[in-house]
């Protein structure tokens, strides 16, 4: 799996899954790449529902119960990144440890490679 989710990066995930009603059994998140940001690539993180079969491109593992599924594309860009989740005075979120990153924004939403 070109991602890793530390344990506060599952705990909260399954605990948002649980605040909106999303079993997870019938749901995975969606770790991908989009354009944009100030740094010209964005981090995206969704819920989709769980389908039959993943797209032949997808890479898809298990963390402690949930699914997590990476596309092909964003694989080139998040080979080796881990997801921490961060609760403090200063900020709260999830944040991005990505190797590939040459520069990243401030608020570490966006990078470049």
């Amino acid at each position: 799996m070109p991602v890793t989710l530390s344990e506060r990066a599952v705990k909260e995930v399954k605990r948002v899954l649980d605040d909106q009603k999303m079993a997870i059994e019938t749901h995975q998140l969606r770790v991908a790449v989009g354009g944009g940001g100030c740094s010209g690539f964005s981090y995206k993180l969704e819920f989709e529902k769980r389908e039959d079969g993943d797209a032949l491109n997808d890479i898809t593992a298990d963390v402690d119960g949930l699914s997590v599924v990476v596309d092909q594309k964003s694989h080139m860009f998040l080979d080796g990144t881990e997801v921490d989740y961060h609760e403090g005075l200063e900020a709260r979120g999830f944040t991005f440890t990505n190797p590939n990153a040459t520069k990243s924004c401030g608020c570490g939403a966006s990078f470049a490679c």
